[in-house]
């Protein structure tokens, strides 16, 4: 079977189906291919910062299609010493963060793709890639065959792709951060609040909590690659950190594995990384476009799958899309990469994180606009970039301004 079309996206994650929602919105022709089929598991701590949420809303998503989908108006902040400080976010109009988990926002956003006009080759991934001079040829692991004018990659931080393409990727190369999650069912009251502990053997990472609903909450740990921890003892770490006293007041007394623990890289490259290959445009994990500070690249997919899919459909060329796209990334992006990482070098140190969250608790003003910055309200380098100063840049609604009736604690 050969199949033909305008674009062909390789990975049905958030940016790939980003990307393919806006294609198809605007009656480009557009198949999305993965080789798992949906629902399934992906290894995250489901938080979904303001900018996820605002792609999300400019994507018309409903968030009511994700069971887990949990608003958050707050967060919990405990420093080394056990000082805890709570951050408000706003409280209206708008939403600025939520929990989700990934098996089900996933899914959802695929449907959401296909209900716009996408076509899907899910459990059925490529094979082989053959670019020619205006087109690409995908061979998928049925021996179909797919021909597109250009092609997506938005197949993670290992991508294939990128891999089938022979696009450069430093050897050895395993991600910034590595984290590590598990889902506790039955757990205390105290959980159905989103918590991030910077514990002093730890840093410059934390551990999380963050709620999904029904009694459920997401716990992990991440470490920055290179640090004290070495990733292999992550695993053996995990039951030490769960049974601190703090922790596990947090969790309740009845909290239990719902599964078993998962750990993953995350990749948070983007200054350095390809973003386009021939006759292909690289977003997401490929694109290694996630937040070094945080390792969050929710929000990040949905935007490079965004702006791909703006590049192709405002240019008269590959070529022309292709700077377009790799110019806004740049743009966007690599400025805020490179602040996140020097705020991150910050907290290697646990006097200095100390003192983060002692200045971040000095007055309202101080928790709720860090809230803001922490939950990407704006971007992380906004202020030392007055290109993108426009009026209300610190005082704007967040997503879903005009409600979310159907979400639950809304």
């Amino acid at each position: 079977m050969v199949i033909e079309v305008d674009t062909a996206i390789i990975g049905a994650g958030p940016a790939g189906t980003a990307a393919a929602f806006h294609l198809a919105s605007a009656d480009h022709d557009v198949l999305l291919i993965d080789k798992a089929t949906f629902p399934r598991d992906k290894f995250c701590g489901d938080g979904l910062t303001t900018l996820a949420l605002r792609e999300l809303d400019a994507m018309d998503f409903d968030p009511s299609a994700v069971a887990s989908f949990t608003p958050v108006d707050q967060a919990i902040i405990r420093s080394p010493s056990g000082r805890e400080a709570t951050i408000p976010l706003p409280d209206g109009p708008g939403l600025w963060a939520a929990i989700a988990r990934r098996r089900e926002l996933d899914a959802a956003l695929v449907d959401h793709a296909t209900a716009a006009g996408a076509k899907t080759a899910l459990g059925n991934g490529v094979t082989a890639i053959d670019v020619g001079v205006d087109s690409v040829t995908l061979t998928l692991a049925d021996e179909s065959t797919v021909t597109a004018k250009q092609c997506i990659a938005a197949d993670g931080m290992w991508s294939p792709t990128r891999k089938m393409l022979g696009l450069p990727v430093a050897e050895g190369y395993r991600g910034e951060w590595h984290a590590f999650r598990q889902y506790f069912r039955n757990v205390g009251p105290q959980a159905a609040k989103l918590w991030v502990w910077f514990e002093p053997d730890i840093l410059p990472g934390y551990v999380w909590s963050f709620p999904v609903g029904d009694g459920v909450a997401n716990v992990g740990f991440g470490i920055l690659r290179g640090g004290e921890i070495p990733t292999q003892k992550m695993k053996t770490l995990w039951p030490e950190i769960l049974q601190r006293p703090h922790i596990r007041e947090v969790l309740g007394v009845d909290a239990e594995p719902e599964d078993t623990h998962r750990a993953w890289p995350i990749p948070a490259h983007i200054d350095e990384a390809p973003l386009v290959g021939p006759r292909t445009l690289i977003i997401g994990d490929a694109a290694t476009a996630c937040d070094p500070l945080t390792g969050e690249g929710i929000g990040q997919a949905i935007l490079t799958g965004r702006e791909a899919a703006e590049a192709l459909l405002g240019s008269t060329s590959f070529t022309e899309a292709a700077d377009r796209y790799s110019s806004v990334v740049r743009s966007e992006l690599v400025a805020d990469h490179k602040m996140a990482t020097a705020l991150g070098r910050i907290l290697h140190n646990a006097s200095f994180a100390e003192g983060v969250v002692r200045t971040i608790d000095l007055t309202p003003w101080t928790r709720r606009n860090f809230g803001r910055w922490l939950f990407e309200d704006y971007p992380r380098a906004l202020i030392l970039t007055p290109r993108r100063w426009k009026r209300g840049m610190f005082t704007g609604p967040g997503a879903y301004e005009n409600g979310l009736s159907n979400a639950k604690g809304v």
